[in-house]
């Protein structure tokens, strides 16, 4: 399509928390005829994605995958193991638990939603708090988010399954790690997670359209009890179709290929060599971002994000003029803020199919446009990244040689 608008040449850089840029072995995968998928060649595919799917997920118990968004998966973990009036526990880390719970009082449950300022995780001491409080056990789940988007927090999932234990309650956990899951470790089955939400347009690489909800014995059996209303969300239309490698509706062929060929490049890179690349470029826009003498909004080290850094703008200064600015010059679009942090912060993503090279060159961008901006800063932040990266690539090297 011809348009007025000068080329630019280059890819362009897509630095948003996701969706993420696609490998090309994906894209190609995708390229591909429609498939019957009542036929045996899709059953073939599709009873070896289910499986395959597991290992990212790090369990051997159902993961479904329905054609939808994340939010999609959200209403299938609700549905499928609650009843209306159920009393659901939750904490506001941000956008994203905020519309969770949102959706759960849309459904006819009570919340009880822990507020924060969006600049925390989620507390293992508060979630213990609430529990022990629960004589009576009318707490039926836990939801919380792995990682927050909106403010680039990560959680302690294993320090929220300790604390439920140790408090001998018996609800189910629900996280949410749409963003998490494939640069940050999420394990399913060793931290007692009952359902694991997940999308595909973030770490696993794919365009937007596959939700995930990965089920513990202990959700299946609750769902054989829960009497919300479901139809598309339904786990067992979707667990006994599985069985012989269909679907009880239309699924998404050509996303399903693109899962297929995902899972093979994260198992050929290994996924503890993805967390360590996320983790890496975490560090160093961190250091980065502090050298600027900018602001986190991250602000306790234990939910730094090795996914995405949200900065704070200085002086009051607008974050979408400033995101309008690095679009518009450098070509690069960088997350918006969302809700409570609207044009107060923009987000750089790190994760999924980038390299080293990708995120210097992000960062360049974000420094080269706050000086056009005439935002103060302290020049040489990229310096600063570029060093830290450097030195993550010795720390090995090192260790073989002593």
């Amino acid at each position: 399509m011809s348009t007025n608008e000068p080329r630019k040449a280059g890819r362009h850089f897509l630095q948003i928390p996701g969706p993420t840029p696609v490998p090309d072995r994906v894209l190609r995968a995708m390229n591909s005829q429609i498939l019957d998928h009542r036929g045996p060649t899709f059953q073939k595919l599709a009873l070896r994605v289910l499986e395959k799917v597991k290992t990212v997920f790090k369990t051997t118990s159902h993961v479904v995958i329905f054609p939808a968004s994340g939010t999609g998966a959200w209403e299938a973990a609700l549905v499928n193991t609650l009843n209306p009036g159920d009393k659901v526990l939750m904490f506001e880390t941000g956008q994203f638990a905020t519309l969770w719970n949102a959706m759960a009082k849309r459904l006819g449950l009570v919340t009880d939603f822990i507020p924060s300022d969006w600049r925390t995780g989620v507390d293992p001491q508060k979630i213990e708090e609430k529990l022990r409080e629960d004589k009576g056990h009318a707490i039926k789940a836990v939801c919380i988010v792995h990682h927050e988007t909106s403010g680039g927090l990560l959680t302690d999932v294993a320090a929220i399954r300790k604390v439920m234990d140790e408090a001998g309650h018996p609800a189910l956990l629900l996280v949410d790690t749409v963003s998490g899951l494939g640069s940050a470790d999420l394990r399913h089955d060793e931290w007692g997670i009952d359902v694991t939400v997940a999308g595909s347009q973030k770490g696993l690489m794919l365009p937007p359209g596959l939700a995930f909800t990965a089920i513990s014995a202990k959700a299946l059996k609750a769902a054989e009890t829960a009497k919300q209303p479901k139809g598309y969300w339904a786990w067992d239309d979707m667990i006994n179709a599985n069985k012989s490698g269909f679907f009880p509706y239309t699924p998404a062929t050509g996303l399903l290929y693109g899962l297929d060929v995902a899972v093979d490049l994260m198992h050929e890179e290994g996924l503890d060599n993805i967390f360590a690349r996320h983790h890496r470029w975490g560090v160093a826009t961190r250091a980065c971002v502090k050298h600027w003498g900018l602001e986190n909004l991250s602000r306790d080290e234990r939910y730094h994000s090795p996914v995405m850094t949200a900065v704070l703008m200085p002086d009051g200064k607008g974050a979408d003029a400033f995101r309008k600015l690095v679009l518009e010059t450098f070509d690069m679009s960088l997350g918006a803020g969302l809700n409570k942090v609207a044009d107060k912060v923009f987000r750089i993503g790190h994760l999924g199919d980038s390299n080293d090279l990708t995120i210097m060159g992000a960062l360049s961008g974000v420094e080269m446009a706050l000086e056009l901006a005439g935002i103060k800063h302290n020049k040489g932040g990229v310096q600063v990244a570029m060093a830290s990266i450097a030195a993550a690539h010795q720390q090995p090297v090192r260790a073989a040689a002593e």
